[in-house]
């Protein structure tokens, strides 16, 4: 048959509960709680160098960015023709990514492309 333990509110009524007045500590047994702190090695925030990903043979170097160049520049060259605003805001971030990744080239070509197209598209072809 189980126990019936008592409420808090009833503890508190016979002076019996937690940890104020007389009897503070004569109930501890009933509140076992476990408390503990997880230590961890640090992870470095820095990013390697392009000489130490080549050193561990991990990364691909310049080629990184590459793919997403070229999506930049067909967003860019894309955004001449339909949908200036959007696809030539599309084609420069995603040439700064590209930049950022080590194409810089393609991301340089993506940024003006898509710049240039911006321009028209506010300035120039309102008129036509």
């Amino acid at each position: 048959m189980p126990v019936a333990r008592p409420s808090f509110q009833e503890k508190s009524k016979n002076g019996s509960g937690g940890g104020t007045g007389t009897n503070a500590g004569t109930n501890s047994s009933e509140y076992k709680e476990e408390t503990a702190a997880e230590i961890a090695a640090p992870v470095p925030i820095t990013r390697p160098s392009s000489q130490q990903k080549s050193k561990n043979g991990s990364g691909a170097g310049t080629n990184a960015g590459t793919g997403m160049g070229w999506a930049a520049l067909a967003l860019s060259i894309l955004s001449l023709f339909v949908m200036p605003i959007l696809f030539g805001a599309a084609g420069i971030v995603l040439g700064f990514v590209a930049r950022r990744r080590g194409a810089e080239g393609l991301g340089a070509w993506a940024i003006g492309i898509g710049a240039i197209s911006i321009i028209v598209g506010i300035f120039i072809l309102p008129f036509f």
